[in-house]
């Protein structure tokens, strides 16, 4: 049963403190009053709330929303590393700069729907506006439950649409370009196996020797590498092997013939065995054989500076005074530094290494192999890796494949994920016979085991 009782202030006038018995049977106060109605009005509110089940303890909801996160909900949300990395630099980058000094129980929905038409101001687009909302609002589902506070800020607060993208499809005659200006056979048999098979690149840079059987030419997917910041790593390593796929369920597909003989010369001519990793990282197969530099004379004129100046492209002035940043300037640059360097005029840092395990970099593979290969075919589309995925998918509905099977062979958790891919494809239902390098994907009839 709860009460009230009287107390003098430090200037000698009457307070009424209201306390009630909390869910744990706790003695607890629920404020302090001027008249002892208010404060029998207080504790009778307070006993009706733990009557439902709730904890009506205010300085839970006292403390800053930047307290409550760091030592409450991010050590404590169970969460995949990669998606508590993403929210750890949304949360310091947009959300805490805006919340962090708030009390819990003070963030209304106004404050969250000025912090998002602030977010549109800034220019910050519209999918990175609802996925920091989407951030905000798993904190205060969790602080709710756990009776933080008792209203949920961010119910009916809306955020700007974001607009559904049509899926760029690459043709088999661009993918036969792509292939030929990959520039060596190992990025050219990682790239036909991820078409072939259509596996993330988590999946597809994980297979090892043992998850491919020849004689059957069935494939099992049944584990996930991630790439994360070492501190968001369980060992503050930097790569994460996962004992399951995206969708948590182990898949088996046949593949064709002619990838799987090729997978087999590439396990036995790298001596592989069944737990080496099919694509290992191999820095060196990116250096390419620069041109021999161009003569200024040949090269033409930079725009004029904010002096009015010009400067003969491949040259120092060009990069320095007219800020040039041509091939041509930024090689005459850094010859220039090479230069310095090899007479002990400079103290260069040490070149930076990338940690790895043995797994591909997916942002090294980008930079270093795929956009010089883009740049190379000259496509009219932008493609991404992980657009090989969707162009196999739709490549098979195209030639007569089942949507149930799509949905299998992708790791696809509703078939209305795969169905997406039903009117993409730019190619004909009965192809062109593609010469020897193009994907069989695209022609070869589609095995799926489980």
């Amino acid at each position: 049963m709860g009460s009230a009782f009287k107390r003098i202030d430090r200037h000698g006038k009457p307070r009424y403190t209201a306390c009630y018995e909390d869910l744990k049977g706790k003695i607890t106060s629920a404020g302090t009053f001027s008249s002892k109605k208010e404060a029998d009005r207080a504790w009778q509110r307070a006993e009706a709330e733990v009557g439902k089940g709730r904890d009506l303890n205010l300085k839970r909801g006292r403390q800053t929303f930047k307290k409550y996160v760091e030592e409450t909900w991010l050590p404590n949300h169970e969460v995949e590393p990669t998606t508590m990395q993403s929210y750890h630099y949304s949360i310091y980058k947009h959300v805490m700069p805006e919340f962090g000094a708030i009390r819990m129980m003070d963030i209304l929905p106004e404050h969250v729907r000025a912090w998002i038409r602030q977010m549109k101001r800034n220019g910050v687009s519209a999918a990175t506006i609802r996925y920091n909302k989407v951030v905000l609002s798993a904190i205060f589902t969790t602080a709710l439950n756990d009776q933080v506070t008792y209203i949920h800020p961010c119910k009916g607060v809306r955020t700007p649409t974001v607009p559904e993208k049509p899926l760029e499809i690459i043709s088999p005659e661009q993918f036969d370009d792509l292939y030929h200006a990959l520039p060596d056979a190992d990025s050219k048999l990682l790239v036909e196996t991820a078409i072939e098979t259509g596996l993330r690149w988590g999946e597809l840079t994980e297979l090892r020797g043992r998850d491919l059987k020849t004689r059957s030419r069935l494939l099992t997917v049944s584990r996930v590498v991630v790439e994360l910041n070492p501190k968001f790593h369980p060992e503050g390593k930097r790569f994460l092997i996962k004992d399951y796929p995206k969708d948590k369920e182990w898949r088996r597909f046949k593949l064709s013939d002619q990838i799987v003989a090729r997978l087999e010369d590439h396990i036995i001519d790298e001596n592989l065995g069944t737990d080496g990793l099919l694509f290992v990282y191999q820095p060196e197969v990116a250096n390419e054989e620069r041109p021999a530099p161009l003569d200024p004379e040949v090269l033409g004129w930079t725009e004029e500076n904010t002096k009015g100046h010009r400067y003969r492209h491949g040259t120092l002035s060009a990069y320095n005074a007219a800020k040039c940043r041509c091939d041509h300037c930024r090689r005459a640059f850094a010859e220039y530094r090479t230069r310095r360097r090899a007479d002990g005029k400079d103290n260069p840092r040490e070149p930076r290494r990338r940690e790895t395990d043995g797994h591909v970099p997916a942002n090294w593979f980008r930079n270093r192999i795929w956009k010089p290969a883009l740049n190379k075919a000259n496509l009219d589309v932008k493609v991404r890796i992980h657009d090989l995925r969707h162009a196999h998918a739709s490549w098979l509905l195209a030639g007569g494949a089942d949507l149930q099977v799509v949905k299998e062979r992708l790791g696809h958790g509703s078939i209305s994920t795969a169905e997406r891919y039903l009117h993409t494809s730019t190619t004909p239902t009965t192809p062109p016979s593609p010469p020897s390098t193009r994907s069989a994907v695209a022609t070869a009839p589609i095995e799926l085991n489980r």
